[in-house]
């Protein structure tokens, strides 16, 4: 009985990671389009010089 309920537990354990994973890698994807799109779409700077991607 019980190597039966630690084998249900693992499964549970590994389709929750594998869930995880998944939401991650689309959330994951979606912060690259976004990332591109801001990289693609920059407007010029106000100095006039070579505009950065970034704003640190």
């Amino acid at each position: 009985m019980v190597p039966i309920l630690l084998v249900l537990l693992l499964a549970l354990i590994l389709f929750g990671v594998g869930f995880a994973v998944e939401v991650l890698w689309w959330i994951a994807v979606a912060v690259l389009v976004v990332w591109l799109l801001g990289f693609l779409m920059r407007g010029p700077t106000a100095t006039g010089g070579r505009s950065r991607w970034y704003r640190w």
